[in-house]
């Protein structure tokens, strides 16, 4: 049986590859500034990409080894403000990005096939296979990208979550 996360986790180290040279030409300064005061600043939005790589990576392990869970869905812009990115240096965050990023595709290369239908429940969401979750969680990252670097990323999944 083919693994269903090979894939996903191929598109992820790729993305990772591209996106960490575009990362590391933005600097300090420009990336602590927020848009407006009700948008997240640079840090924020990749601060914002550390804490779902968090999120998915317990989600990923967990789910595999036990079966079928129910995962809290999380307050991001709690998290955000209270983790205070903006006064965080850009490339220490890019390089636990890029790091934690490569980590969780070689998580997904690991995984058992048919982990892949495990059924997870997060927060108010409805109901999701491993497999989605996966998807979704590249896709995420790739939106957020986006926003940091311009429209470079295409989602071959959709952001659903």
């Amino acid at each position: 049986m083919t693994n269903p996360f090979s894939p996903i986790a191929s598109d992820l180290g790729r993305t990772v590859a591209q996106a960490k040279p575009m990362l590391a030409r933005l600097n300090n300064a420009d990336t602590s500034v927020r848009p407006s005061p009700k948008k997240w600043s640079k840090k924020e939005i990749l601060g914002h990409l550390l804490d779902s790589a968090a999120n998915n990576h317990q989600r990923f392990v967990r789910a595999a080894l036990q079966g079928e869970l129910t995962f809290p869905g999380y307050e991001q812009d709690k998290l955000v403000d209270l983790q205070n990115f903006r006064e965080m240096d850009w490339d220490f965050l890019v390089e636990l990005w890029a790091s934690y990023n490569r980590f969780i595709a070689h998580i997904l290369t690991v995984l058992p096939a048919d982990a892949a239908t495990i059924t997870c429940h997060i927060g108010n969401n409805a109901p999701a296979t491993l497999e989605f979750i996966a998807e979704d969680y590249v896709a995420h990252l790739k939106h957020h990208l986006n926003q940091i670097v311009g429209k470079q990323f295409e989602t071959n999944y959709g952001v659903k979550m």
